[in-house]
């Protein structure tokens, strides 16, 4: 896969972790009730999307299936 490639699939998986963080102030904002039970579910399935996210075993997993962090070749920008 291509430096590019890896970028851009990584900048979606951060997106929906980007999401997931803000699921519960879309929730309060949109006046939804958080006691509803698909909105609890979604709230708590978020929440651990971002938390899994930032645990280096996450940029490992990422490493191995070849979406780890990336440089361009040689050096340049």
């Amino acid at each position: 896969m291509s430096p590019a490639n890896k970028r851009t699939v990584r900048t979606v998986i951060q997106g929906v972790v980007m999401f997931a963080v803000a699921l519960p102030a879309i929730v309060t904002a949109s006046g939804i009730p958080e006691s509803l039970p698909w909105v609890v579910g979604a709230l708590a399935i978020a929440g651990g999307l971002a938390r899994v996210m930032a645990l280096p075993a996450v940029e490992q997993l990422l490493d191995r299936i070849g979406l780890g962090l990336v440089d361009n070749e040689g050096g340049t920008p």
